[in-house]
């Protein structure tokens, strides 16, 4: 049994997963109340379908790009819950853009998954696609502004994730790029869940002790 964590923005999401299917999963915006919320909902959402802390046999979490904060709280309560077990829990850190691009239909050959960053501010990174893996990532995340973002992307694109209302109105003067709809940009941890059980599966090192966040500045 699979919990995801996902507090790398003020969109914050939960999931839990057999491998199979996801039991149940949360998400919504935040005030940066990360601190506060994130612990009941953890309790509401396995109380839901029956499932304790003793019940998991592994947990997820995106390592960044991402607020300090938020980052942070969600490593956090990862790593106690794995530590709390024992033997310890492995974790899988899965990057922040991933778990965006892996929603995205074929829709174009080359992929732009954003996140909020604050500050006018936004996340980025590239993603080609494959045939048979979907969305690989072309490259490190950045940090970057619309305008710089949107000078630098030609020819056709599909744009998804945290897209404000400034990114909006660029993005509206730019006919060549596909813009996903809010829903299909939303960062959902079912789909960071689905990564994890992939990396799992693969036998990819999943140590607490070596979970750590990444920040971009």
């Amino acid at each position: 049994m699979l919990l995801a964590i996902d507090t790398a923005t003020r969109t914050v999401s939960l999931a839990l997963s057999d491998g199979q299917n996801i039991l149940a999963e949360s998400t919504w915006q935040t005030a940066n109340h990360h601190t506060v919320e994130l612990t009941p909902a953890l309790h509401e959402l396995l109380e839901r379908v029956g499932v304790s802390p003793h019940n998991l046999t592994a947990l997820a979490v995106t390592r960044g790009p991402g607020s300090y904060t938020g980052l942070r709280i969600g490593m956090s309560l990862a790593k106690g819950l794995a530590l709390a077990a024992s033997p310890p829990l492995p974790i899988v850190s899965i990057p922040t853009l991933d778990v965006t691009a892996a929603a995205q239909p074929h829709r174009a050959d080359r992929l732009c998954a954003v996140a909020q960053a604050g500050r006018k501010r936004v996340n980025a990174g590239y993603y080609r696609w494959d045939e048979d893996e979907g969305w690989q990532a072309d490259g490190a995340p950045f940090i970057t502004d619309w305008a710089a973002l949107l000078d630098g992307l030609t020819g056709s694109w599909l744009i998804a994730g945290e897209i404000d209302p400034a990114g909006r109105e660029a993005l509206s003067s730019s006919p060549n790029l596909l813009v996903a709809s809010p829903a299909a940009g939303l960062r959902r941890a079912g789909y960071l869940a689905a990564l994890a059980h992939r990396q799992l599966a693969a036998g990819q090192p999943a140590d607490p002790s070596l979970a750590a966040p990444v920040y971009l500045s």
